[in-house]
C-alpha cells in the first residue's frame, strides 16, 4: 500500500512569491495515501534533504513526491536522497510548480495556485503505481572520439591522450589547426598566433596515445555512453601519405598551379590542384582537390601528369578511393567551430560590388606575413596603396533582420586589426571604427580598447546606411554619429566588415548523426547553460568551443579543458550503471510488425528470428518513447512512464 510524502519548496521567491504554499501543503495533505505533506524554503538544500529523510523514517513513507522547479536540474538530488533514507530511487515523482507555474503566472496567485494542486494531484496519482526499479551495470570502452581539430578539439585530445586514453582525432579537412591557424595575432597581447597554436599542432601528431583522421568526416553514430560504435569516412588524398614527404615539387610542376582560389587564404590567394593548406600544416603532407584536378576530372593531363613524373618516391596514386573505418568509443567531444555569416548576403554593405570590402578574417590574411601579399595591405581592386580604411562592426549582428546575438569577439578583432594597421602603415593612414557598442569584456580587453582609443583612430557611433561605389573605384558611405549627432559622408580605400559567426553548414547533419540538439540560432544546445554548458541532450557526447556558441580563443581552450573531463569521468570507469527507465515490450500484445525496430534511433530494437516478438536491447535503449509512439498494438511500454499512469494523471484533473 502506497505511503506518500509530499515536499513543497519555495525555491526563494521563485515559488513561494507566487504560489500560496501553505494552501498547497493543506490540500496535499488531504489526497488520497498521502500520509504526510510538508514545505521548506530551500527544498534541494541539504537542511531541505534532512526534512525529507526525517519524514521516510518517522511516517514509514515509500513513495516520494516533491513539487518545486524542474526535474531535468534536481531529480539526480532528491533520488539520492530518498537512496540514502533506504528507498528506491526511483519511488520519486516530481511536479514542476516553477517553470511550470509560478514562472507563467506571476500576477496570477489565485490561478498559479490552482493549477499548482492540479500538478500535484496528478503527481500523486501517478507515485500511487510507481515501480521499485533496479539498475543494471554496463561496460566502458576506455576510448575518446574528438570531432574537430581547431585549438578545442587540439586541447581537448591533448587532455584525455595525457590521461593515458586512447583518442581519436577527426578533422574534415586535410590540416588541423582550425581558425585559429588563419589568425596572424591574437589579442590583447598580441603574440603570434602560429607561435600558440603550432607547438599544439605538433603534440597532437606526435602523441602516442592520439589517432589522427584528417580529411575524415563521421556519418554514423550508434550506440550509447560507454559503448558508441562510430562510422568515419576518410576521404582520398590521392597521394601515398606514407610515402609523402610534403617536399613540395608536386606543386610547383601542377599544371593548375595558382589557378585555383585558396581557400585557407579566404579566396585572396592562388593555389594549385595539389597542396598543403598552410606552411605549418600537421600532417605536412599533399592532397589533390578532386574538384580541380585534370586528372581526377577528365582522365587526362597532358601527356603525363607532371606532379606524377616529379615525384621521385611515387606518392601519387590516382586510384586511392574512400575508406570506411569503424570505431568504438566510451564518450565523444564534439568541437567543429564555426563559419562566419556571408557578407554578400548583407547587401546594403555593398560585399559583391567591390573587392576593396571584405570581411576581417580575409583582411587577418591579407595582414599576415603568412598571407598572400605577405603582410602588405593595398588596395585590391588595384593594388595601389591604401590611406583610408574603415572597420563597420556587428555587420549583420545585434540586427534582427540577420543574427539578433552578440558575436562576442567582433570588436576585439577590429581594434586588434586597427593596431597593427596603423603599426604596419604608420600615423598618416586614417582609420575609422564604425560601432554599435565596444564589448571589450575579457581580461585586459579595455586596457587595449583604451590604448587604440587614445590613438589617431576615428570611433563613430553608428552603422554605415549604405556602402558605394564611387566611378574611380573609390568606397563612400554616410553614418550617423549617435555620439556626436552629426550625419557624416565618409571616403574609404578599403571597407573592412565584422560580420558574426554562425553554425557551421553541416552543423545540422552533424546534430542529427550525433542525436543532439540545436538551439534557435543553429549553435549546438548544451543540457544546462549555468551548470552543464558542456553536456548536451545525449549522455556520453559533450561539446566544447565556437560549436556550442560564438568566443573568445582563453573561453574556448577552457571549456574543451572542462568537456575533456567530463568524457575524462566516463571512460576511465570500467562499468556504468544504466538508466532502468526504459521500454520493454509485453510479449502478449506484439504482433512481430517491426515497427518499432524501425523507429529506434539507437538500433536497440531487434525482432526474435525464433518467436517473431520485438526484444529490447536494455544496455542500448535510452528511454525515447519513439518506439512506444510508433507501435500499433501497444506492445511497447515505458517503465514507470506507462499509459495507464499517464491516464490516471489526465483522469485527476479532467
Amino acid at each position: 500500500m502506497a505511503r506518500i510524502g509530499v515536499f513543497i519548496c519555495h525555491c526563494g521567491t521563485n515559488i513561494g512569491g507566487v504560489v500560496d504554499v501553505d494552501d498547497l501543503v493543506k490540500f496535499s495533505s488531504e489526497l488520497d495515501d498521502v500520509v504526510y505533506a510538508a514545505d521548506y524554503k530551500y527544498m534541494c538544500s541539504d537542511p531541505g534533504g534532512k526534512v525529507i529523510k526525517d519524514a521516510i523514517e518517522e511516517h514509514d513513507l515509500n513513495r516520494i513526491v516533491v513539487t518545486s522547479c524542474s526535474p531535468r536540474m534536481h531529480e539526480p538530488t532528491f533520488q539520492s536522497v530518498i537512496e540514502d533514507a533506504g528507498l528506491n530511487r526511483f519511488c520519486l515523482e516530481m511536479a514542476n510548480i516553477r517553470e511550470h507555474c509560478s514562472w507563467v503566472h506571476k500576477d496570477e496567485k489565485e490561478e498559479a495556485t490552482k493549477k499548482a494542486k492540479d500538478l500535484v494531484a496528478m503527481a500523486v496519482r501517478k507515485a500511487n503505481t510507481l515501480e521499485a526499479l533496479t539498475s543494471f551495470q554496463k561496460d566502458v570502452v576506455h576510448d575518446a572520439l574528438v570531432i574537430g581539430a581547431g585549438i578545442a578539439g587540439i586541447q581537448a585530445s591533448l587532455d584525455l591522450a595525457n590521461t593515458g586514453k586512447k583518442v581519436y582525432l577527426v578533422e574534415r579537412e586535410p590540416s588541423i589547426g582550425g581558425r585559429m591557424a588563419q589568425l596572424d595575432k591574437t589579442f590583447p597581447t598580441l603574440d603570434c598566433s602560429s607561435c600558440i597554436l603550432t607547438p599544439k599542432m605538433m603534440d597532437v601528431a606526435r602523441h602516442p596515445n592520439i589517432e589522427l583522421l584528417t580529411y575524415s568526416e563521421v556519418t554514423e553514430v550508434d550506440g550509447s555512453v560507454g559503448d558508441f560504435k562510430v562510422k568515419v569516412k576518410r576521404k582520398p588524398t590521392y597521394v601515398d601519405w606514407e610515402k609523402c614527404n610534403g617536399c613540395g615539387e608536386c606543386g610547383q610542376v601542377c599544371r593548375m598551379k595558382d589557378k585555383v582560389l585558396d581557400k585557407f587564404n579566404e579566396g585572396l590567394g592562388k593555389r594549385s590542384a595539389i597542396y598543403v593548406p598552410f606552411q605549418q600544416a600537421v600532417p605536412l603532407k599533399y592532397t589533390i582537390d578532386p574538384s580541380k584536378c585534370l586528372m581526377l576530372l577528365s582522365g587526362k593531363c597532358g601527356d603525363s601528369p607532371p606532379c606524377q613524373d616529379v615525384c621521385e618516391l611515387g606518392a601519387i596514386d590516382y586510384q586511392q578511393e574512400e575508406k570506411m573505418i569503424e570505431l568504438n568509443v566510451g564518450s565523444i567531444v564534439v568541437a567543429t567551430g564555426y563559419d562566419m555569416l556571408e557578407a554578400s548576403d548583407m547587401y546594403e554593405y555593398g560585399y559583391s560590388q567591390s573587392p576593396d570590402i571584405i570581411t576581417n578574417l580575409e583582411f587577418e590574411r591579407l595582414i599576415s606575413s603568412s598571407g598572400p601579399t605577405s603582410g602588405h595591405v593595398h588596395r585590391l581592386s588595384d593594388g595601389e596603396e591604401i590611406k583610408s580604411v574603415s572597420f563597420v562592426l556587428c555587420a549583420g549582428s545585434r540586427d534582427m533582420d540577420h543574427k539578433e546575438y552578440c558575436c562576442r569577439i567582433g570588436c576585439m578583432s577590429a581594434l586588434k586589426q586597427a593596431y597593427l594597421l596603423r603599426d604596419h602603415m604608420g600615423e598618416d593612414l586614417e582609420i575609422n571604427i564604425c560601432y554599435t557598442d565596444i564589448r571589450s569584456f575579457g581580461k585586459g580587453y579595455e586596457e587595449f580598447y583604451r590604448r587604440i582609443r587614445d590613438g589617431k583612430s576615428n570611433f563613430i557611433r553608428g552603422r554605415p546606411s549604405e556602402i558605394n561605389v564611387k566611378e574611380d573605384g573609390k568606397l563612400i558611405y554616410n553614418i550617423f554619429d549617435t555620439s556626436t549627432q552629426k550625419l557624416l559622408e565618409i571616403n574609404s580605400d578599403i571597407i573592412v566588415l565584422v560580420p558574426p559567426l554562425i553554425p557551421r553548414n553541416d552543423s545540422s547533419e552533424l546534430s542529427r548523426i550525433l542525436r543532439i540538439t540545436e538551439g534557435a540560432d543553429g549553435f549546438f544546445l548544451e543540457s544546462h547553460p549555468k551548470l552543464k554548458p558542456s553536456d548536451t541532450t545525449t549522455d556520453g557526447v559533450f561539446i566544447a568551443g565556437c560549436c556550442q556558441g560564438p568566443k573568445d580563443i582563453p573561453d574556448v581552450v577552457a571549456q574543451a579543458s572542462g568537456a575533456a573531463a567530463k568524457a575524462m569521468g566516463i571512460i576511465s570507469r570500467e562499468e556504468l550503471e544504466s538508466d532502468p527507465m526504459i521500454a520493454w515490450v509485453d510479449p502478449d500484445m506484439c504482433v512481430g510488425c517491426g515497427v518499432c525496430v524501425e523507429v529506434c534511433p539507437y538500433s536497440a530494437r531487434e525482432l526474435n528470428e525464433v518467436t517473431g516478438i520485438a526484444e529490447v536491447d536494455e544496455i542500448l535503449c535510452t528511454g525515447c518513447g519513439g518506439c512506444i509512439a510508433a507501435c500499433p498494438s501497444n506492445a511497447c511500454i515505458h517503465k514507470n512512464m506507462t499509459k495507464q499512469q499517464i491516464l490516471r494523471m489526465i483522469d485527476e484533473v479532467i
